[in-house]
């Protein structure tokens, strides 16, 4: 997800020798950037380009630019929300709640996609998200919104954007409908009801739907993509429920989802339970269809915190995935905190893999040396 982040502080030690991961470089998380549900956009040339919540100077979105993924460079604000077009309310909740961007290069330009807080407020509502887009010539920026009105209104609170160019041509959004005023029957929800601790429980779920080609609107109904479990003897409810059998919060969330195709099925990655704690983790679903029905994974959560086994790292989510400048190795790219960092949220990138038999596997959280991302 999101919230506000304090200013970008080189807080943390990089460690770097040599001139490539064979000649023994590393690397070490948590990054040098203080940045909430980073993205990072890989260009031509080696070239890329970090977005995330929080590290702009005032209501809008900061990038960084690094060739080798480890060291990073401060562009700075590159999203201004009072741009001509802009359409969201910088004086709503949360300073107008500017979260979780992601840019895309199109047809030769480049496409940020992110949520915020919409003007139109009939009904005064706290949690009135919607998600916005914005083009510019540079990564750089500045973006400027191509419409003063949201990508599409579905009448409820939307954040968590992700777009999925398809092969067939098509483009795809991706998002979550936040838990606001949104209380879902469940036996989770029964469990906590029972024990007197709260008296519904809210969730959020992620849904997809095509994009008209000119990001103008969208062409037909969303469909409900993944959602948290009904029943406790669902496999997958223990981990996704544990901001609520906790006693953490009266929510489940299912959010900050990013979707690619390998070989001939499409995997969405997707974060569970409150995004302000330690329980916040990382699972991934399958298909073969980009708007489904997607499949949970059996190794789910596959990035989580690792306190128990003796590590420091906390609230591991909101994930992307880029790939080392040589393109053979993948990274997961994601946000999290340790016992040094406190309510900070950091960036992290860990390698990731795709197994023969399909499974995928993050291969973190780490906090220890690791091999620099391969280079050419």
């Amino acid at each position: 997800m999101r919230r506000t982040i304090i200013p970008f502080l080189l807080a943390f030690t990089l460690y770097a020798t040599g001139s490539s991961a064979q000649t023994g470089r590393t690397y070490q998380n948590p990054l040098p950037v203080e940045f909430g549900d980073p993205y990072v956009l890989h260009v031509k040339g080696d070239k890329y380009y970090m977005y995330g919540t929080g590290g702009a100077a005032k209501h809008g979105f900061a990038a960084y630019s690094s060739t080798d993924l480890v060291n990073w460079k401060d562009e700075g604000q590159v999203y201004h929300a009072a741009n001509p077009n802009g359409w969201s309310d910088s004086t709503a909740a949360w300073n107008g709640a500017y979260w979780a961007p992601e840019v895309y290069a199109y047809k030769g330009r480049f496409y940020m996609f992110y949520s915020a807080q919409w003007k139109n407020n009939p009904g005064k509502e706290h949690e009135n998200f919607r998600v916005g887009v914005a083009v510019a010539d540079s990564p750089t920026g500045p973006f400027t919104d191509i419409h003063n009105k949201p990508v599409f209104d579905p009448g409820y609170p939307i954040i968590d954007a992700n777009v999925l160019f398809d092969k067939n041509g098509k483009v795809y959004l991706y998002y979550s409908r936040c838990c606001y005023k949104h209380s879902v029957e469940s036996e989770v929800a029964a469990w906590a009801k029972n024990k007197g601790w709260f008296d519904a429980i809210e969730e959020s779920w992620v849904y997809g739907v095509e994009l008209k080609p000119d990001f103008s609107g969208v062409t037909g109904e969303p469909v409900l993509l993944l959602r948290p479990p009904v029943t406790m003897s669902d496999k997958q409810a223990e981990w996704e429920s544990r901001s609520v059998t906790s006693k953490e919060v009266n929510r489940r969330w299912t959010e900050g989802s990013v979707a690619f195709k390998k070989g001939d099925t499409y995997y969405m990655m997707y974060s569970a339970n409150y995004f302000g704690g330690k329980n916040y983790a990382v699972g991934y679903a399958t298909a073969k269809s980009p708007l489904g029905p997607f499949t949970k994974a059996a190794n789910n959560p596959v990035l989580q915190k690792n306190v128990e086994q003796g590590g420091v790292v906390t609230g591991t989510g909101h994930n992307s995935i880029t790939y080392s400048p040589n393109g053979k190795e993948m990274f997961c790219v994601y946000h999290a905190r340790t016992s040094a960092t406190g309510d900070k949220r950091v960036v992290f990138i860990d390698r990731m893999k795709i197994l023969k038999n399909g499974a995928l596997v993050v291969e973190g959280p780490t906090t220890t040396p690791q091999a620099v991302p391969a280079g050419r």
